[in-house]
């Protein structure tokens, strides 16, 4: 009887065991390659499976169907100007065939490494120096196709490569700091020159500015002193002056041209005769010879 229990409790462990080896649990974003007796037999994606022990193995360790990130080491490539710099990429990836991954090519990483490397070669070989360093998004964009047209039969899809450094020789990196240098300082020269202009045009159109409002300024004046004069004359007129004004007034205007630059004076004989007056003021402005001539009626 207690060997009969020790069969049972026997079969029960080995039964456990048994279900315990035929039961796969897949994580999310993985796959496994399940192979029976040496040959694939199916793809296991995320969950439970149920396998055959002994007959049913795992082809390898659970292949990540995320996507991944591959920095490559730098690679020297030679431009068509005979250049040659140092260029290391980033490969953007993904796995969506693992079967074709596991089979397909051995050590697959160094693979799509090589490849890289040698398409980056026939690329660059075809543009020279300038051209390389201005046509980054190009050269990724034709890598990319190239990449991922070899890397289909792998199960590989490429989704983006990009050079992630350009490395020229140290005299050419001289050479082209000197340069960037130089168009700095042109701009700025420029740039000064061109505010020099700006403000030397706007400092004329400020004394422009002031030298039309003093011109305006003066206009303003002298109308406003005409007007006055006017005024003031109309103001003498209607008040009808007497004759001891106008002599006054003719004695006073005398006054002014002896203290005036003329050098000739007429005085009429008779000073309260308005109009010989003022022909006299007029004849002593316009003559031009010196000298003095007194001249009776």
């Amino acid at each position: 009887m207690e060997a009969w229990i020790i069969v049972v409790c026997v079969i029960g462990v080995l039964a456990i065991i048994l279900f315990g080896l035929s039961i796969k649990i897949v994580r999310q974003s993985t796959a496994l390659i399940i192979e029976r007796v040496g040959k694939f037999h199916r793809v296991l994606d995320t969950g439970i499976h149920m396998i055959l022990p002994f007959f049913d193995r795992p082809a390898g360790p659970a292949i990540s169907l995320k996507e991944q990130v591959q920095d490559f080491k730098p690679q020297p490539v030679i431009t068509k100007d005979n250049v040659t710099m140092q260029i290391d990429t980033v490969v953007y990836f993904q796995i969506t065939d693992p079967k074709a991954y596991t089979y397909g090519v051995e050590y697959p990483i160094n693979a799509i490494e090589n490849l890289t490397a040698t398409t980056l070669r026939n690329l660059v070989g075809e543009l020279e120096l300038d051209g390389t360093l201005t046509s980054r998004d190009t050269i990724n964009s034709k890598m990319r196709l190239v990449l991922d047209e070899a890397t289909d039969p792998w199960g590989i899809k490429i989704n983006r490569v990009e050079l992630k450094n350009i490395l020229p020789p140290r005299d050419i990196q001289q050479a082209m700091e000197k340069q960037m240098r130089a168009e700095r300082e042109r701009r700025e020269a420029i740039l000064r020159a061109e505010g020099e202009k700006q403000s030397s045009i706007l400092v004329a159109e400020g004394e422009k500015a002031a030298e039309v409002l003093r011109a305006e300024a003066k206009q303003i004046a002298l109308t406003k002193e005409a007007q006055g004069m006017a005024d003031a004359i109309k103001l003498i007129v209607n008040a009808k002056p007497d004759k001891a004004y106008i002599t006054l007034k003719g004695y006073e205007a005398l006054a002014k041209i002896g203290d005036g630059q003329s050098t000739k004076l007429i005085v009429p004989t008779d000073i309260a005769n308005v109009t010989s007056l003022v022909s006299a003021l007029k004849e002593s402005a316009t003559m031009p010879d010196g000298g003095t001539k007194k001249k009776g009626n």
